[in-house]
């Protein structure tokens, strides 16, 4: 049963997404995740209180966070049973999965640089799904940020969740949606959530670690048909740990390598400098045409794990 719910929802993913006209009318579960999340953090993290008071209360907001909504998971799978239950847990998890939004939005940057020689267009498309300064970006920086972004939620947003999934079930699966959504929020380095959004930020890594290693894997199998598979793989074990982050680097890199081009390098936050190493041996300046042999990678990733848990579903039933 739980494979084919695994199934069923990546497949109502990559048919409908998230129904944009649904959620103008009611709140995504994400949404809820965070309004939970910030209700927590507006009422535990006192700008008055010391680091290490923070840090306890932040400890404290996540436990409770993911273990509530960890737990209200658990009573759902128990509770819907049968065809019914079951169809209305695939719904619930295809909530979970970003798969086809993600290529959506950078489809949607692709586009802009494909059809438009001004680039507000395909600033503001980029600006969507990565949280740099995209202002002064050039045309390659754009295709970069977009093939990173691309690389980096293919594994958080899609793989990441199904592997959670396939491991622990429908609770699995909310318990990581709820961890990722935590450090989205509050796993950031500023001064209001260095101590308290440490907790979230230490658990996301660990619950990213093994996917994102499997989302390498993954892209630098889909870069065979190129016969790229080498240059993916040894890319990322060679430069996945220049990385501020100890996964994202993973399928960042082997993208870089399967695509032949440089990524990362320094970028903009608002006003901060950011001077991130470069990953790959090759072209800085990409083009639409690297942006679109992203995206056709990332589909061979997409629609080869959603054949691959049809087929599971199938031998278990």
């Amino acid at each position: 049963m739980s494979a084919l719910v695994v199934a069923g929802a990546m497949v109502l993913d990559a048919v409908t997404g998230d129904p944009r006209k649904l959620y103008a009318r009611v709140p995504h579960p994400v949404t809820l995740m965070a309004r939970s999340l910030m209700l927590l953090e507006g009422r535990l993290n006192r700008s008055e209180d010391a680091d290490g008071p923070r840090r306890t209360m932040g400890v404290i907001s996540l436990a409770v966070y993911v273990g509530g909504w960890t737990a209200l998971a658990v009573v759902l799978a128990r509770l819907l049973d049968g065809p019914m239950g079951t169809l209305l847990l695939i719904v619930l998890a295809s909530t979970l999965l970003a798969g086809r939004d993600l290529l959506d939005h950078v489809g949607a940057v692709a586009k802009a640089l494909d059809t438009s020689e001004d680039l507000t267009e395909a600033r503001a498309a980029v600006a969507r799904i990565v949280g740099r300064e995209t202002a002064l970006l050039d045309r390659p920086a754009i295709a970069r940020a977009a093939i990173e972004s691309l690389s980096e939620n293919l594994s958080d947003g899609f793989v990441a969740p199904v592997f959670w999934f396939a491991v622990a079930g429908f609770p699995g699966l909310v318990a990581y949606k709820a961890i990722n959504t935590a450090d989205s929020l509050i796993g950031y380095r500023s001064d209001r959530y260095r101590a308290f959004g440490w907790a979230a930020a230490r658990l996301d890594d660990l619950a990213n670690w093994v996917p994102a290693r499997i989302t390498a894997t993954l892209l630098a199998l889909a870069a065979a048909k190129e016969g790229k598979a080498h240059e993916a793989w040894s890319t990322a074990r060679r430069d996945a740990h220049l990385h501020l982050s100890p996964n994202a680097g993973w399928p960042e890199a082997a993208m870089a390598g399967a695509l032949g081009i440089r990524l990362g390098g320094p970028r903009r936050y608002g006003t901060d400098q950011v001077d991130g190493a470069w990953f790959g041996d090759g072209r800085e300046d990409a083009d639409t045409a690297d942006l679109s042999r992203a995206l056709q990678l990332a589909r061979r990733v997409w629609i080869g794990l959603i054949a691959g848990a049809l087929a599971i579903a199938l031998i278990s039933d």
